[in-house]
């Protein structure tokens, strides 16, 4: 008996001995491992990537920015139906273990053994620990820290939070080259182009396959794969409640349905307004919050009256192109032995510029050519395998001026266009050598509804809005003749159309009215309404070219004009977006704007970090109505120009369209109320017209990008001014006629069109003028020439004549 207990003592000892042995074997195997461990609180903490996205300000979505595609979710907007598929396919024990699934180690371990096959048995809780504080080597010392540390997670946050963080951060995938998605939200839109809500059973299984390796489950290169995955993950999600077997069953006998993310129309349009968006995101708060930030922009832009700006500008460059005939294909392949499709799938083609079509010329009998369409390239799928055959008929060609056969021969490489009166017919097109922008602003916030910065954004990504440098020719007049009104002239002043010829420095300059004909003296009105270059370097003499530089300083033309006289003539370099911003400042009564993109900015928890409107709202935020006095929004805007002196400057500007260098315009727009004014510069290498309707601006321009005659006989009244009209006429069809709004003090009285005088009656010749108080002229009194101080003797940057087609200045020597 004693020896039995001194037995049983000897073993205690030994298990004692052994226990404690372990257990500080354990403790070290604890303590080495957990040496250097991340520290699991900067969870807590965590704001991962997010992608920044810019809306229209209809909602629609323009761009988004982000080096990892992820929207992020909370775990309580994230559908039960998403959270099943993903518990079932990769943790169906979450909600039950503490970081470390022991059933799943089993069962994982059981698997390998009987089938050979690899299967894991990390739990969400240890993919998370792996995905943000770990790295990916397969090791075994990596895979003891991943568990220490998925214990350490699981005793600091919640299972909701360790769930929310895996369904953001997961890796699901690369469908489209270039684009990384990480997330369930993103994922949805990616693979299947819907809200992640909107997901069915089979769609959320299918993305619940993807963490297990998304190449391994490729929609397209490994389909039978994936959609065997989708399936045991479908009766998974039956097994655990999560659907029904009969959703199991319609989900498993459904193809993948994969639905591609595609550009959408407006962002097609679009292109150079959302790459100036990313240029100011980026510079106002850097790159990482760009791309990592999770901004929501809402941006200022109309899709439709940015698609009817692209089609007005487009259509004038063609129409001006086409008029200097036929160049030549974009390119010949030879068909010799290989099939066309293929072929013409290798030619980079134009995305932006539907519905244009790339095509290749396959036979030029018959007085009309067969041609192939390029087929689609599908992401992951390579090119399609359908072919379209059409035509070009020869009115198709007629443009060209030669017969189908004499424009095109088989291998040519081309683009066409639909004929929409003849399916499978197209008529043959040519990218235009010549470029131009426009921009359409509402002229009281400085709102940028549309922005077309050139033909393509695809060909060349400069933002001819924004950032060409273009003299802007006879459209910088007004700022001349406004600095003249502000200080003391009537539009009815009288200033004489008569050579002129300024002598400095040795040097001397004799600009010349476009034709060269001079026509004696005539009111303000008539200078502008005809575009007079003689007047205008008249009147610039007279008021002096320093307060024109200041006056167009302050309409944001110039920064720093040279106070020359040639630069009366729009001599100096500026942009469409700033010959906008300031004929909106005419519009709009004389106050100052400052031309945006962006309406607003939000953060990633949607707290507003930028708002373009600062004017203030007294009374907005009131609980209820107390019979306290009406809100009243503060205006706090520089008035820049005297409001009569704009109103004035606007009923002269609409005669440039009633009678003078735009005319034409008149007729396009049903008569509407319509202000604005030509420009042509010096050889005519540019063609402007900017103007404006009672609430909205418009601007534009056409020219080489290597600045180079347009043509002998070009005027702005001819290419420019008719895209003006057609933009117009199609933006406001379904907006009622509006005069413009005549300020309080401002007096009109009927005069002669011709001498400026009062007139007794309505008959012909005679308008109503906008006079200051004090400023009408009395009855039957002719004014005489303004005698007004002498020319600035000093060194210009120009030299030669006095413009093109509406008497624009440009290419000066001195003076």
């Amino acid at each position: 008996m004693r020896f039995v207990l001194r037995f049983f003592g000897f073993l205690f000892s030994i298990g004692a001995i052994a226990f404690l042995i372990a257990g500080g074997g354990a403790g070290y195997f604890l303590w080495k491992f957990s040496q250097g461990l991340p520290d699991h609180a900067a969870l807590a903490n965590y704001e991962p990537p997010v992608t920044t996205r810019v809306h229209a300000a209809d909602g629609s979505l323009l761009a988004e920015y982000a080096r990892e595609r992820r929207l992020y979710l909370p775990i309580q907007a994230v559908p039960k139906l998403v959270i099943g598929a993903f518990l079932s396919a990769e943790d169906k024990n979450f909600y039950k273990h503490s970081g470390i699934d022991p059933q799943g180690v089993v069962r994982a371990a059981l698997t390998n053994f009987r089938s050979g096959k690899k299967q894991g048995a990390s739990t969400i809780t240890q993919q998370v620990a792996k995905n943000f504080l770990l790295s990916n080597e397969q090791t075994l010392e990596r895979k003891i820290k991943e568990a220490l540390l998925a214990l350490r997670i699981e005793s600091a946050f919640s299972k909701d939070r360790i769930l929310e963080l895996y369904l953001n951060e997961i890796f699901l995938g690369t469908l489209i080259p270039g684009r990384n998605v990480h997330g369930v939200a993103a994922a949805a839109l990616e693979y299947f182009n819907k809200s992640v809500h909107e997901l069915t059973p089979a769609e959320a299984a299918y993305l619940a396959a993807l963490p297990k390796g998304p190449n391994n489950y490729h929609p397209f290169r490994k389909t039978a794969e994936a959609i065997s995955r989708r399936n045991e993950i479908l009766d998974l999600m039956a097994q655990n409640g999560y659907i029904t077997k009969e959703e199991a069953e319609k989900g498993k006998s459904q193809p993948l349905g994969i639905n591609f993310r595609v550009q959408s129309p407006n962002q097609i349009a679009s292109g150079f307004f959302a790459e100036e968006v990313r240029r100011e995101i980026g510079d106002r708060y850097g790159e990482k919050a760009l791309y990592e930030g999770g901004l929501s922009v809402r941006a200022t832009l109309d899709p439709k009256m940015q698609a009817m700006a692209r089609k007005a500008l487009v259509d004038g460059l063609i129409k001006f192109d086409e008029a200097h005939g036929w160049r030549g294909a974009q390119g010949n392949i030879n068909l010799a032995g290989r099939e066309w499709g293929t072929a013409l799938a290798e030619v980079a083609a134009l995305n932006d510029i539907q519905p244009w079509k790339l095509a290749v010329v396959l036979d030029t009998s018959g007085g009309q050519a067969r041609i192939g369409i390029q087929p689609k390239r599908e992401a992951g799928q390579g090119v399609s395998r359908e072919r379209e055959i059409g035509t070009i008929p020869p009115e198709g060609v007629r443009w060209t001026g030669r017969s189908v056969s004499g424009a095109l021969q088989v291998g040519d490489v081309i683009y066409v266009e639909p004929m929409a009166a003849k399916p499978g017919s197209y008529r043959l097109r040519q990218l235009p050598e010549i470029s131009g922008a426009l921009v359409a602003m509402d002229p009281f916030t400085g709102r940028v509804h549309a922005m077309v910065g050139g033909f393509s954004y695809d060909q060349s990504e400069f933002n001819r809005a924004t950032q060409a440098m273009r003299q802007p020719g006879s459209s910088f007049k007004p700022i001349v003749y406004a600095t003249a009104l502000d200080n003391g002239y009537t539009p009815s002043s009288i200033i004489d159309d008569a050579p002129i010829t300024i002598e400095s420095g040795g040097e001397s300059w004799t600009p010349k009215n476009y034709g060269g004909e001079s026509t004696g003296p005539h009111t303000l009105r008539y200078g502008i309404e005809k575009s007079k270059n003689l007047m205008t370097v008249r009147l610039a003499r007279e008021v002096g070219m320093p307060l024109i530089a200041e006056y167009a300083r302050r309409f944001g033309v110039y920064d720093d004009l040279l106070p020359v006289l040639p630069m009366s003539l729009g001599a100096g370099e500026t942009t469409v977006m700033r010959m906008v911003t300031a004929y909106s400042i005419l519009a709009n009564g004389g106050k100052r704007i400052k031309p945006t993109l962006i309406d607003r900015i939000q953060d990633r928890t949607g707290a507003t970090i930028y708002r373009h409107d600062d004017r203030q709202c007294i009374g907005c935020a009131a609980d209820s109505w107390t019979n306290q006095d009406e809100p009243k929004i503060v205006d706090k805007r520089e008035q820049v120009l005297d409001p009569l002196t704009a109103y004035q400057m606007v009923s002269i500007l609409e005669g440039v369209v009633t009678r003078g260098t735009a005319a034409r315009v008149k007729a396009m727009v049903d008569g509407r109320p319509m202000a604005g004014k030509t420009g042509t510069t010096n050889d005519a290498k540019d063609l402007w017209f900017v103007g404006f309707s009672p609430d909205l601006a418009v601007g534009l321009y056409i020219g080489y990008d290597k600045p180079r005659s347009l043509g002998a006989n070009a005027q702005a009244g001819h290419y420019a001014a008719p895209i003006f009209g057609d933009f117009m006429r199609v933006a406001l069809k379904d907006k009622p006629p509006t005069p413009f709004r005549v300020p309080p003090g401002i007096k009109l009285i009927r005069v002669s069109l011709a001498s400026g005088t009062r007139a007794g009656g309505e008959g012909g010749g005679t308008i109503l003028e906008a006079f200051k108080p004090g400023t009408a002229p009395p009855d039957g009194y002719v004014a005489p020439p303004n005698p007004g101080p002498s020319a600035q003797a000093s060194p210009a940057a120009g030299g030669g004549g006095g413009g093109g087609g509406d008497g624009g200045g440009s290419g000066f020597g001195l003076w």
